[in-house]
């Protein structure tokens, strides 16, 4: 990405620090970020909250590294001790290794803001950030949200290679509901049978029939006869070593193996530390009363940054949701995910939260899978993407309606998709006032459909980026390159502004006063 700061830089250069940052205050910083600190921050979520806009609050700060920085980082970060020395040792897949010419996970990507790799203590310092942001959201409102990042806390080499045990024993089980001939049938409703799966597994060498009967011996697995794919994903638990978890079936020899074959004491240390890092954040929320968004990444760390949040979600989401875990819906395997995770809440009796997207990494996900070569994990189009949102939408819905212990957040600045919902609330008498159906779009944007909707009683949020002049740059620089989509948005929003200034100088009401 040469050139990607240049005119930022020049601009600094030939006017000064001071000069540069009122400037920037007065343009594009002040159009869509808060502010530098959580205090500053204060007065304008007040404003926002007396037209009935919530905050989800977002400390923006991102590294600003060249291309060939990036690169290095991520290589360094991705590949662990064993790989180094023994490349072709192991046998992973393409999609779950890094790759240097995607190294710079900023490529393509506008709205999403990216944390590399450098040590221990820096994940720490941006652990820290996460505390004192919720924090803030906590000081700021009753009903706070702040978003965190994975890949903000710990080394994502072990994001990548749970993502890839994740998706084996997924794979493991379609080959096992094939054999009994389900492959066809609806996710939930694979079911297999558990007198023939042990035969099968027995007869693959993954041990003697009574010994593999005891995998499936636990409270509620087997008792109906069957086994379904959450029952099956409940068999990768936690364990005290964590590279326990990274073992994986070998469909050609017929037994459990490694994914890597050694892992060094740092390695397992740096897992274990993540995880860590992970559940201080929650208990944090809990103790401020603030709502954890966990942003969803890429599709090669997402299987593992799904499974972890789902963990907190179960520990963390007994009386209340607190953990929300973010769907991107421009994937194919959105809804199965949706329906999948709802499904795990119904049987625990916990509280499912959602935040619906579209997604933030399409052209680098396709750019990424043709190149390496596996399949695109991405909807053929726009239009599918539309399709496959407002399904996992009415789904969330539905559950909402029939429970009442499911939450979703509709982030989205498609005014179609907001008059969908708001349609589909008003069909399943679903009262705003209720609050479990949220709505958000990022600040600076969308505000036609933000405080219309908080005006009228629904919950509300815009996704409030905060953080000092210098280090958001990167990140703005990114948002200035918004797709054709927003500037319609803006065009849009310009035309509106100007009907409701005509009307306001034509009725006398020159200045509005909020009713909320």
């Amino acid at each position: 990405m040469p050139g990607r700061y240049c005119v930022t830089r020049l601009t600094k250069k030939l006017f000064g620090q001071r000069i540069f940052e009122k400037m920037m205050k007065m343009t594009f910083y002040g159009q869509f970020v808060a502010g530098e600190d959580h205090n500053a921050i204060k007065p304008l979520i007040r404003k926002n909250r007396a037209f009935g806009v919530g905050a989800v609050l977002d400390y923006s700060v991102e590294e600003d590294l060249t291309q060939e920085e990036a690169e290095k980082k991520e290589m360094d970060s991705c590949v662990s001790e064993a790989e180094r020395e023994s490349p072709d040792a192991d046998q992973r897949e393409k999609k779950y290794k890094a790759h240097r010419q995607f190294g710079d996970r900023r490529g393509g990507v506008i709205s999403a803001r990216t944390y590399f790799y450098a040590d221990e203590a820096k994940c720490d310092t941006q652990m820290e950030t996460f505390l004192n942001c919720i924090k803030a959201s906590g000081g700021a409102s009753a009903d706070g949200f702040s978003a965190i990042k994975m890949t903000a806390l710990g080394r994502p080499q072990f994001l990548l290679q749970f993502s890839e045990v994740l998706v084996k024993w997924r794979r493991f089980f379609n080959f096992l509901a094939a054999q009994q001939g389900k492959s066809e049938m609806m996710l939930l409703e694979q079911k297999l049978e558990l007198d023939e799966l042990k035969e099968s597994l027995a007869k693959m060498g993954l041990g003697a029939k009574d010994d593999i009967g005891n995998w499936f011996s636990g409270e509620k697995l087997g008792l109906s006869g069957a086994i379904d794919l959450l029952d099956w994903n409940s068999l990768i638990n936690n364990t005290t070593k964590i590279s326990n978890l990274l073992m994986v079936p070998n469909l050609k020899t017929g037994q459990l193996e490694p994914l890597l074959k050694t892992f060094t004491a740092e390695e397992e240390s740096q897992m274990k530390r993540m995880l860590q890092r992970v559940d201080i954040l929650a208990n944090h929320a809990v103790e401020h009363g603030v709502r954890l968004m966990v942003d969803a990444e890429q599709t090669y760390f997402q299987p593992a940054i799904s499974r972890l949040t789902l963990e907190m979600q179960r520990k963390f989401n007994r009386e209340k949701p607190i953990i929300f875990n973010t769907y991107q819906c421009y994937l194919k395997e959105a809804y199965d995910n949706v329906t999948m995770d709802i499904e795990l809440s119904r049987r625990e009796g916990w509280y499912f939260g959602a935040k619906l997207v579209r997604g933030a990494y399409m052209y680098q996900e396709r750019d990424r899978a043709k190149e390496i070569g596996y399949e695109d994990p991405i909807n053929p189009d726009y239009e599918a993407t539309n399709r496959m949102y407002h399904k996992c939408l009415e789904y969330v819905l539905e559950e909402i309606d029939n429970s009442r212990k499911a939450n979703v957040m509709v982030a989205s600045h498609n005014e179609d998709t907001v008059k969908f919902t708001l349609e589909k609330m008003n069909e399943m008498g679903l009262s705003p006032t209720e609050n479990k159906v949220y709505f958000g779009q990022l600040l600076g944007m969308c505000d036609q459909i933000s405080f219309p909707l908080g005006q009228a009683g629904f919950p509300v949020y815009k996704y409030v980026p905060y953080g000092p002049v210098n280090e958001v740059i990167p990140y703005l620089s990114r948002r200035a390159q918004e797709n054709r989509g927003f500037m319609k948005g803006s065009q849009r929003e310009r035309s509106l502004l100007w009907r409701e200034l005509k009307r306001r100088l034509l009725s006398g009401q020159v200045v509005y006063r909020p009713s909320y």
